[in-house]
């Protein structure tokens, strides 16, 4: 019986999300070597030719890091204030047709300028589903944390108060007068509950 094939060590030329960084060796199945890592030069088979890079390629990576860091921490800073405000359409107690989700944040962050975000840097446990104001947290390059607002606004008319009105009562004919009752008749105070949504709901 033949035994397993041990897999060959790379040395990555970039990083690679959920595998590992620049300089550094790792392993990785066959299929996503061959069709991804080596055609895309993301890594290199590690033998003692290419091994003599590692050095070189850490020290690249160190200094990519501090620019990374520094840049982040920038971009936490300046987002930290900001709040972007979004329309969806929802019925009258203020729920959406559909939801915004991971692609509309980024979407919503490139129209305002702010690029170069993707959908792993965007920590949103399930879709907004209501309005309000949402804080959205953000993992940056380096796992620098960030956050800032998204005040969802729905264009339906949530704040309509909803009133309740009793049936009519046609007048008894034996009493001969005009008569209507009014037993039962109240008004909802239209008080709506609004769901929360799957972050911090600072503002409604």
């Amino acid at each position: 019986m033949r035994g397993k094939k041990s897999a060959k060590s790379l040395l990555l030329l970039e990083d690679v999300v959920n595998l590992g960084k620049k300089g550094e060796l790792v392993s990785a199945k066959p299929g996503f070597v061959r069709n991804y890592l080596l055609p895309q030069k993301k890594a290199t088979i590690a033998d003692k030719r290419t091994m003599r890079m590692q050095a070189r390629l850490r020290a690249e990576r160190a200094e990519q890091a501090k620019r990374d860091e520094k840049e982040a921490r920038e971009f936490a800073t300046k987002i930290k204030s900001e709040t972007f405000v979004t329309h969806v359409r929802t019925d009258k107690e203020g729920h959406l047709y559909g939801s915004v989700s991971v692609a509309d944040i980024l979407n919503i962050l490139k129209e305002a300028g702010l690029r170069g975000l993707e959908r792993r840097n965007v920590i949103l446990p399930k879709p907004i589903k209501t309005v309000g104001t949402f804080e959205v947290r953000l993992r940056l390059k380096e796992d620098v944390p960030a956050s800032f607002r998204l005040k969802v606004i729905g264009e339906g008319n949530i704040e309509t108060v909803r009133v309740y009105e009793a049936p009519k009562v046609e007048a008894q004919p034996e009493t001969g007068g005009e008569e209507t009752t009014s037993e039962g008749q109240e008004e909802a105070k239209g008080t709506e509950d609004v769901p929360d949504g799957p972050g911090e709901n600072v503002e409604q």
